[in-house]
């Protein structure tokens, strides 16, 4: 038997933790965006469609509001783009799995990282443990932002062009956006989602952590010892999926409006078909306040909610269902290295 010294045992218990967390990670995005893809084009259209619904212009009832919109409802929306551009167009499957697959992916190895390195530094015990799961969230989120930002980017464009398309595919959008903004172009906008996403994804997992440790407390307290055994399995899964629902709704509703700018900022210069709408023009994204007040002032608060519902609809159940196949993969996994 060859004797492994501890530190060099410590570090491929390391690598094998974060190589599960990652395969964990991938494949539960993989999962999730495959179930609320179709949402999410929605979404995007609703957040970049220009509109006619200014305080100033004096709109005062709900028909004034959608007066001039291409698109006016979830359903009115779903139906116009299935029929305009065809069933696939609901998709953009490539570049919302080549973003969400390494995003989840370095997200959940962040996150077990953070939570490593606090347990070595004592920090799971007293005041800051109810911190760690917001700051870790937020670290991850993060690290997994920058890592897979340019697929953000593809899959905005993509999916806000419209017909006739600007683009054929991820590569000719990748070419058309370096030649038109330089390298800089596929990160148009990434100050402003890691202000977005520092809070969401804080939110998304603190809350996730709370909710589950919650429900693990009450599971323990029960007089019931059989009831208590259940928490780990049938009962843990579904109460996990109704955690990662609450977290991921919350978060959204809390993040929204610098969603909507995020957007904005992907695709301004897109020059898409004016049945759309008018185009975000590159002056009124100079930066993010300037954006929040350009959309305050031009579409009011329902400009800064746009797509909400759409949005919502894609992240809670996106949320649970990562958090679920996450734990789920990362259980068969793990017990499929050890029985080897």
């Amino acid at each position: 038997m060859v004797h492994i010294p501890a530190a060099d045992g410590q570090r491929k218990e390391v690598k094998n933790r974060a190589l599960l967390d990652a395969t964990a990670g991938a494949l539960a995005g993989a999962i999730a965006r495959f179930v609320v893809g179709p949402l999410d084009v929605l979404k995007i259209r609703f957040q970049v469609q220009l509109e006619p619904i200014a305080r100033s212009q004096g709109a005062k009832s709900t028909s004034q509001l959608s007066m001039g919109s291409k698109y006016t409802g979830m359903r009115q929306a779903l139906v116009t783009i299935v029929r305009e551009e065809g069933i696939q167009a609901r998709f953009c499957t490539v570049p919302g799995q080549l973003l969400t697959v390494p995003y989840t992916a370095v997200q959940f190895v962040a996150l077990q990282q953070c939570r490593t390195f606090a347990k070595r530094h004592g920090l799971l015990t007293g005041d800051w443990a109810f911190l760690l799961s917001f700051v870790s969230g937020a670290a991850a989120g993060a690290a997994a932002t920058v890592a897979s930002y340019p697929f953000d980017v593809l899959r905005t464009v993509l999916a806000a062009q419209g017909k006739p398309p600007v683009y054929r595919g991820m590569l000719d959008a990748a070419r058309g956006v370096v030649k038109n903004q330089g390298i800089r172009g596929l990160y148009s906008g990434l100050s402003v989602t890691l202000v977005e996403i520092v809070p969401y994804a804080a939110l998304q997992f603190g809350l996730y952590d709370l909710f589950t440790a919650a429900a693990a407390k009450r599971h323990a307290n029960s007089p019931s010892a059989d009831v208590s055994r259940r928490w780990s399995l049938e009962t843990r899964r579904w109460e996990r999926f109704v955690c990662g629902l609450a977290a991921g709704t919350i978060a959204k509703l809390g993040t929204h409006p610098l969603d909507v700018c995020k957007k904005r900022f992907q695709v301004a210069g897109l020059q898409r078909s004016l049945k759309y709408g008018a185009r975000v023009q590159a002056e009124s994204v100079r930066s993010l306040p300037a954006c929040l007040q350009h959309i305050w002032r031009q579409e009011g608060l329902r400009g800064l909610y746009k797509g909400s519902l759409p949005s919502i609809l894609k992240a809670a159940p996106s949320a649970a269902i990562t958090f679920t196949a996450y734990e789920f993969i990362l259980g068969a996994l793990t017990a499929f290295v050890a029985a080897e």
